[in-house]
């Protein structure tokens, strides 16, 4: 990931002492420098404390915040003091920023409460949100209404904003590949173009046979088909592939690489079930998990919601995501079941992944044409999974999201599969019947829920369901 940049606002009110915003610009300079976060802020001969108080302070920073626009990610307010309400405002305002903003409010001392170092920061916050609602403004908080930068709930608070950046300007800029048509089997995963696009999310479409047409053009000596080739291998255990098939992989493989390219896509979600098979000879899921892997999440069955339900939670982690069917329960325990897929899982999920057949397929299509599945299990560790989906006809996007984790309960099956838990999970199967959610779910190997539901709900203005057990 690229190096995080803040536009930061320090709020002033004139009658407060210099010497508290002078202590507050030091000490969030430094937390920002010790998180690897790039600041965007005036410089202390700028205005008076390279602080925002006055209608002149407001035009100056928002001036120095323009000519950084397209570095900026997210907004810091930082209140030393009870700060100017108006020209925290109206910087944003100014500005033109249209990014996620974090309010934080130092803390009084109880010793402290005399003249000389009185903050009323307490009081100065809820001002200043009251009027970031006034003009229009989205924002978030800390988890304490007040709190030192140099605490670590508030270095917590600055983790999960960053996420919740990330979440947000990426899903407002997506761009996503639908390669061949949804399988007319799956219902479920329709989805309406409209709605994404109405919130910045483009689909681009091509029909499956230019792909494999274009695939069966290339030789199989061709220069980039054998680097492919070298890939897969290199990727996962192939032993049990016959290179016919590798080769196909690899060819398909180079094919939907330039038109990802050469469309500017992030993620794709890929026709599967049954056409690829019957007309190729084998499965994609080898080169979606390699995708996925190199932070380009693919999903199947033309899944494109729930690929965009992967892109979040990459974003908001930093790490792969994959698509799992919520497949079985486990044994007479409610609150864990079993995510399974053909094989198209991350490798960063699978340590001891392997390049297999997808025998529920090759009982109908031939396992010969099968082959490029990938079989393992996902270790114990943590876990979070999310779904995005558009409700046509009430004209909105919804989203549940929650946390939960893997387990290294038994589980003797083929395929991508783990045992998860996750509490309450009766509660939400419900929830997720009740309200017409997809079978497929993303899921992603650490914590975001929070980061999540911040993003869909307060910035993209979606519907969140956040599961807690």
């Amino acid at each position: 990931m690229t190096t995080p940049t803040l536009a930061v606002i320090i709020g002033n009110r004139d009658f407060f002492p210099d010497r508290l915003v002078a202590e507050g610009r030091r000490e969030i300079l430094a937390v920002l420098a010790e998180m690897s976060v790039t600041p965007v802020i005036l410089g202390e001969e700028d205005t008076k404390l390279g602080a925002v108080e006055t209608w002149e302070d407001a035009k100056r920073c928002a001036a120095l915040f323009k000519a950084h626009r397209d570095e900026i990610g997210g907004i810091l307010v930082v209140l030393p003091n009870f700060g100017d309400e108006k020209g925290v405002a109206d910087t944003i305002k100014l500005s033109g920023l249209d990014v996620p903003i974090l309010v934080q409010a130092y803390p009084d001392d109880l010793d402290q409460l005399y003249v000389e170092r009185r903050r009323d920061a307490f009081c100065g916050k809820i001002s200043v949100c009251n009027n970031l609602r006034q003009y229009g403004f989205p924002f978030t908080l800390t988890t304490e209404h007040t709190v030192s930068p140099q605490a670590e709930s508030f270095r917590a608070d600055l983790r999960r904003f960053l996420g919740v950046c990330r979440v947000v300007n990426g899903l407002r800029n997506a761009r996503l590949g639908a390669i061949g048509a949804r399988p007319a089997a799956f219902n479920t995963v329709r989805y309406s173009e409209k709605l994404l696009q109405a919130c910045g999310i483009t689909v681009t479409t091509v029909d499956f046979s230019e792909i494999i047409g274009q695939a069966g053009k290339l030789s199989d000596d061709h220069s980039a088909v054998q680097a492919k080739l070298a890939e897969i291998r290199g990727y996962a255990k192939s032993d049990r592939v016959p290179p016919p098939s590798l080769v196909r992989m690899a060819k398909l493989g180079v094919v939907i690489g330039d038109w990802m390219r050469a469309n500017d896509l992030q993620a794709s979600a890929l026709q599967c079930w049954t056409s690829i098979q019957k007309n190729f000879g084998v499965n994609v899921c080898t080169l979606m998990s390699m995708m996925s892997n190199e932070l380009m999440p693919s999903a199947c069955e033309v899944d494109i919601t729930g690929v965009l339900s992967m892109y979040a939670l990459q974003l908001a982690t930093g790490t792969p995501a994959a698509l799992v069917d919520w497949n079985n329960n486990y044994a007479g325990d409610p609150d864990k079941c079993v995510f399974f897929h053909c094989g198209n899982w991350a490798k960063s999920f699978v340590p001891d992944l392997e390049i297999s057949n997808a025998p529920i397929l090759g009982s109908t299509l031939g396992v010969e044409n099968t082959y490029g599945a990938m079989a393992g299990r996902v270790p114990a560790g943590p876990m979070s999974f999310a779904r995005v989906s558009t409700d046509d006809p009430a004209g909105a996007i919804r989203t549940y999201v929650g946390d939960g984790a893997f387990t290294d309960d038994p589980l003797d099956t083929f395929g991508n599969r783990a045992v998860v838990h996750v509490p309450g999970l009766q509660k939400l199967l419900r929830y997720i019947c009740k309200n017409g959610f997809e079978h497929h779910v993303a899921m992603a190997a650490s914590h975001s829920a929070t980061i999540l539901a911040e993003a869909f709900e307060t910035y993209l203005g979606w519907d969140v369901y956040h599961h807690c057990g």
